[in-house]
C-alpha cells in the first residue's frame, strides 16, 4: 500500500499571482480537519484554483498504489498509477524543515514547517510535530492535486 505523508481536503483562502513569476499563482490554503496551513505555488496555466475551492492535496513517496518505488515510467499492462486520479501532479524534494511558533488563544504552539522545492516551485507545508514525523530532509515527495 503506497505511503501517504499528507491527505486532506484543503481550502484556498488566497491566490498571489504576481507572488513568484508570470504563469505561477502562489495559494494560501488550510486543511479542513487538521489544522495545516500551506503555501503553495502552482503553474496557473495548466492548473488554474479558485478562492474558497476545495481540493484534496496528497503528498506521496510514490505513485504505485502497492507503494513500491518509482523507476521512471509506467509501461503498458503494469499496475495502475495513483497519478491517473488526480488532475496536477508534481514531483519534488523535501530539502528543509524547522519549527515555528503561533500564537493561538493566548498560547505559543510549536508547530513543523516542511519545505519542498518541486523544480523551482515551492510548498511550505505548517502543522502539528506529531503529524509531521514522517517526513524527512532530502526524500523524494509526489504532490497530488484534485478539485473536489
Amino acid at each position: 500500500m503506497a505511503n501517504f505523508y499528507f491527505d486532506e481536503i484543503i481550502e484556498v483562502v488566497k491566490i498571489d499571482s504576481q507572488a513568484v513569476y508570470d504563469k505561477v499563482s502562489r495559494i494560501n490554503a488550510k486543511s479542513e480537519e487538521n489544522g495545516y496551513y500551506l503555501e503553495l505555488d502552482v503553474h496557473s496555466e495548466l492548473y488554474q484554483m479558485r478562492p474558497k475551492q476545495k481540493y484534496r492535496m496528497l503528498i506521496s513517496n510514490t505513485l504505485h498504489m502497492d507503494g513500491s518505488a518509482v523507476t521512471g515510467y509506467f509501461p503498458e499492462g503494469e499496475p495502475k498509477s495513483l497519478a491517473e486520479k488526480f488532475e496536477y501532479v508534481m514531483h519534488g524534494l523535501l530539502y528543509k524543515m524547522a519549527e515555528s511558533q503561533e500564537k493561538t488563544d493566548g498560547n505559543d504552539d510549536v508547530k513543523v514547517e516542511v519545505y519542498i522545492s518541486f523544480g523551482g516551485l515551492q510548498l511550505m507545508l505548517r502543522g502539528d510535530p506529531l503529524k509531521m514525523r514522517k517526513f524527512k530532509v532530502d526524500q523524494k515527495m509526489f504532490l497530488l492535486l484534485r478539485k473536489i
